[in-house]
Order: structure tokens, then sequence, then C-alpha cells
């Protein structure tokens, strides 16, 4: 079985690849052209049996944008001809669910609802009316799932807590399985597969490799990374060696450069700050090859690293702003980015497109730079953004694809 995630969430991958013993990856119908999205899907239903893309929010919820390029999950059931799942919660229900069923059905001709599972299901009683009401539209209930707090993953600032921090995730999808198995039609859900219609074609990197040795930092304060940009680096020949900060690990120093993706720095910022060998070693590296953060790791390249509590601790000092998570805001959203100068992102004019989700506040804009130009998904100006000092280069946004 092959995970894959709409939209572009990094953390609900990682439970996919926990379930599934296998990488799972992102589609997402707004930041990646169709070429690229036809690509990911081949090589994903290649390594597989059973290709499972989760959904994001609500099956049509997305943005303006053009037709089947909003990123709501709609957009890959129709451009694939894949047949939707549609799982909806009846706590608080009952016969109205046959009513919001009946509207996912006639929404979009394109889009084909191949079964309902219902979710916090009361009691047998509650089950059988809401089965009963449902199957008068000719669409079959695959499964009912029972309310059980078990079930419910932990939550913070940025969603779930991610799947290698969880304390007991293997007994967790254990329970999850036998869920499944009990209360699930899974032969019948399993027949609703349908091989994905895709246009065969040279596949498009999503990001090209900045380098070709690559120090990637991995650890909980800097994991969030898209695993088909990885992917695809690897393809193109490049090796992906991990340090981890957090271990006081500095960049390899047969790395030709060195990225710092996203994760939680914000709470490990103490032990970032006490990491000496990590921040001599990424100023000596940054002195002769280039360096760029991506949103945490944008902020430990800053001088200064404000936590919840507002304690402030030293960063790398590599670029001169300072970010504060006690000054909370939420930043969300896609963005679209025109590159004002090369770096390891791309050529000066690139544009590459991306996502931005965090609740840190730059609380110093610094002197550095900026690295690029910023529009939100509907193409309204955000301004000049990210910083540049020399070799190395940061932006809060997480890069998903070029647009080229």
């Amino acid at each position: 079985m092959q995970g894959a995630k709409a939209g572009p969430d990094y953390i609900d991958s990682a439970f996919h690849a926990a379930a599934t013993n296998r990488p799972s990856f992102n589609l997402d119908s707004w930041a990646m052209s169709p070429s690229l999205l036809d690509a990911l899907v081949s090589e994903g239903t290649a390594r597989a049996d059973l290709l499972i893309i989760e959904g994001v929010m609500g099956l049509y919820d997305g943005i303006e944008a053009p037709a089947r390029r909003t990123g709501a999950t709609a957009d890959l059931a129709a451009r694939f001809r894949l047949p939707v799942l549609l799982v909806i919660d009846v706590a608080g229900q009952s016969q109205s669910a046959a009513a919001l069923v009946r509207g996912f059905t006639m929404h979009d001709p394109e889009v084909r609802i191949g079964g309902v599972v219902l979710n916090r299901v009361g009691s047998d009683r509650h089950r059988r009316l809401v089965t009963d009401a449902i199957a008068a539209l000719g669409v079959p209930v695959l499964g009912a799932i029972p309310r059980d707090n078990a079930l419910v993953l932990p939550e913070r600032h940025l969603g779930l807590v991610q799947a290698t921090e969880h304390q007991n995730l293997t007994a967790w999808l254990e329970h999850l399985a036998e869920t499944a198995e009990q209360y699930l039609d899974l032969d019948a859900i399993i027949a609703l597969a349908e091989q994905p219609q895709v246009s065969p074609g040279h596949r498009q990197l999503a990001i090209n490799p900045p380098g070709q040795r690559i120090g990637l930092a991995q650890d909980a304060a800097f994991s969030f990374v898209y695993p088909h940009v990885i992917d695809g680096w690897r393809k193109a020949g490049a090796e992906i060696v991990t340090f981890s900060p957090l271990a006081d690990e500095p960049p390899p120093e047969s790395g030709d450069c060195c990225w710092l993706p996203g994760g939680y720095p914000e709470l490990h910022a103490g032990r970032l700050a006490a990491a000496n060998n990590f921040r001599d070693g990424l100023k000596r590296f940054a002195a002769t090859r280039p360096v760029h953060g991506e949103c945490g790791g944008y902020m430990v390249l800053g001088e200064v690293l404000e936590d919840a509590d507002g304690a402030r601790h030293a960063m790398a000092g590599l670029l001169s702003h300072a970010t504060s998570f006690a000054k909370r805001k939420l930043h969300l959203g896609y963005r679209e980015a025109r590159l004002l100068d090369d770096g390891l992102l791309g050529r000066k004019g690139d544009v590459v497109r991306g996502h931005e989700f965090h609740y840190a506040a730059l609380i110093e804009p610094g002197a550095d730079a900026p690295l690029v130009a910023l529009t939100d998904g509907k193409g309204q100006s955000l301004g000049e953004a990210g910083g540049r000092r020399g070799r190395v280069t940061g932006t809060f946004f997480h890069a998903m694809a070029m647009t080229g």
C-alpha cells in the first residue's frame, strides 16, 4: 500500500509512512504542474498494488483559481478519474446525512463518490438510521466507525503532533487497524480502486537539486521537508547527507550546500542555542558554501529566536532578523515566489510555488536584502520577503515546485 496526501500538509505524510512502511508524498493541484502530478501518481502506483490519497479539508475546499488548479481534493479525483471514499462525521445527525451525501454526489459531474464511511457513530440504531437514509441514493455505506477517543491524535499549534513524537504510535496504529478490520468492509473498499488516468511524459523536477551532495538537517527541530522534493533530488543524482543540530552536529564537511528545513525549533530553542558545535560548524560552512533555511530553518539562521515564554535565544546569526513565538500570529496560505537573486532555490527570476504555515512573528526585520517577491494563491502581492546575505538565504515559505 502506498499513501499520498492531497495539499501541502507535511505532518500527515509521516503518519502514512509509519502505517505503510514506505515514504508517502504530496499531490497539490495548485502548487504542482499537471505533468508533475502525473509523474508522481505514476511512480506511486508503480511502487504498490494500492495507492490511497488522503484528502485535505473538505472534498471541494480549495482557493479561487483556474478550474482544476484550486488545491482541492476534488481536482485530483477528477484529473485521475479516481473514485472518492467519502468519510462523513455523523455525530449530531442521522437522516440528514443523506442530504449531505446527495449534495456531494451532484456537486461536480466529474467527481464520483464510490462509497461512504460513517464516522463517530453513536449506536447501532444511529448507524441504521443513517445507513437506511443513504441507501436510497444508491451510494454504498462501506463502514461505520463508532465514537472512540482512543482514535484521536494529539494536537498542538501547527496541527497534529509529529508521528516521530507520538508516545505510543505503534500501539495506536494497531488499534486503528483493529478498528478498520472490525467496522469497515475492507474488501469492498479495495474493490473501488481503479487505475488512475495519467498522461505519459517526461518527469518534471519539483525543485532542482541545490547541489550534488546536500547536507540536510533532520531531527525533531528540522523535520518538515517534502518527500517528493528529496526524492526528485535523488533521482537527479544528488546525494543527501543528514545531520542533527539537536545532537550538536555540524553540516557535513563533504557537502557542497546545506538545507535547513522547517520544523519546531521554537520548542528546542535552548538546546539549539547551546549547540556550539552546530552553530560554529554552520558558520564555517557558510563561509565557503551556500546555506538555505525555510520556515524553522529561516528562524534558526537569524540572530535571535524568542520562545513562547519570551526568553530570547541566540541563533546562528547568519542573517540579521529576529523571530518570536511569544508574539504569535498565524501565517497560512499558498505562496508564489519570484527569486530576486541566484540561490539554492533557483536562478534570479525563477518562480517557485509553495506554502506558508507558522505562528512565528518577525520582530526585527534585519538589514539583509530580500530573497523573493511574494504573492498569495490568488496573485495578490505580499511584498518582498525572506533574506539573503552572502551565500546564506532563507524564507518562511516551504518550496513545493517550480512553475517552469
